[in-house]
């Protein structure tokens, strides 16, 4: 019993940690060297499926009725969007270089939504689940739209114009973003049976992540092994990462506070739907740039582990 609560407990890092070595034992197996195209493709495939899993799963909880915005909400909407656009005009006017890299990260750990997970790990934690449900409604939203307008102009598409790279990306991130939320509330008014149905199987969407973590660890460990970018720029990814990774859980709960939500307001800004950030990396910026969402990845699960461990801890004095 000891042993399954330890790793339920940290399952997370597990993911991350199998999703690595995963890599590095399939990929030294010499009689699977045929299935790598097959494989590759089925993993593009798949990680898309599994991210509109996860959103449709959660937002088929999601009351349309009880969703309350909170005035805290703003400003981490503020936040996120007015760093991205801000890094998005610096790099339009940056000569080429390897830093743009970099800062292409930065504007994918910044703009990321809030986690599927997010509402199991702030209940969890004691938090208000309503509230960073909200905000995850909110901030799928203002990405789906923000996110198609500014990579054009950012990482342009040669031999297409501007218009034509935005319908692309708006093609492929209104499926992921929106398209779950749009589902999950149609089904609620056409099919209450069904809805009935799917809402009790919102534990399956956290092991869906834990699944797709493990998948897009193993992508980005592909990228790090093959990537012709230089060791210092990779740094600076893993750097970038940490950073705004600390600063996000940080400033939320400092967000939070005078509001009397500084654990919800810290998990919507700081936890983020990484699987998404790898796929956006390696999908529409240079593929090196998934490196961020998954060293965040390791990042905000080892403070989430962290704080569930000592969230568990307080909560065992209390009952003795």
């Amino acid at each position: 019993m000891k042993l399954l609560k330890f790793i339920k407990e940290w399952i997370l890092i597990f993911a991350i940690l199998g999703g690595v070595s995963g890599y590095f034992i399939y990929t030294n197996l010499s009689f699977l060297d045929g299935t790598h195209a097959v494989v590759s493709k089925a993993v593009d495939i798949l990680q898309p499926l599994l991210i509109f899993s996860m959103l449709f799963l959660t937002f088929c909880k999601v009351n349309p009725r009880k969703l309350r915005l909170c005035k805290y909400h703003w400003w981490l909407l503020l936040f996120q969007t007015g760093l991205f656009l801000a890094i998005g005009v610096v790099l339009i006017l940056l000569p080429r270089n390897e830093m743009r890299v970099v800062l292409e990260g930065a504007m994918i750990c910044f703009i990321c939504p809030t986690a599927t997970a997010g509402a199991v790990i702030t209940r969890k934690l004691g938090g208000n689940a309503s509230h960073i449900i909200t905000y995850t409604v909110l901030i799928n939203l203002v990405a789906s739209l923000v996110i198609p307008a500014m990579i054009p102009l950012v990482h342009p598409n040669p031999g297409m114009s501007v218009w034509n790279a935005s319908m692309l990306i708006l093609g492929k991130v209104f499926p992921l973003l929106l398209l779950p939320l749009v589902s999950a509330f149609l089904i609620r008014q056409l099919s209450p049976r069904l809805h009935f149905i799917l809402s009790h199987y919102q534990g399956l969407s956290f092991y869906l992540w834990v699944v797709a973590l493990a998948l897009a660890m193993a992508v980005t460990t592909r990228y790090i092994v093959h990537s012709e970018v230089s060791l210092t720029t990779e740094l600076w990814l893993v750097g970038v990462s940490l950073v705004s990774c600390v600063l996000q859980f940080y400033l939320g709960r400092k967000i939070g506070t005078p509001y009397g939500d500084k654990m919800t307001a810290g998990q919507s800004l700081g936890q983020k739907n990484t699987v998404l950030a790898i796929w956006l990396g390696y999908t529409f910026f240079t593929p090196i740039t998934s490196v961020v969402g998954g060293f965040y990845s390791i990042w905000h699960n080892v403070i989430n582990s962290y704080q569930l461990h000592q969230h568990n801890k307080q909560t065992a004095k209390l009952r003795e």
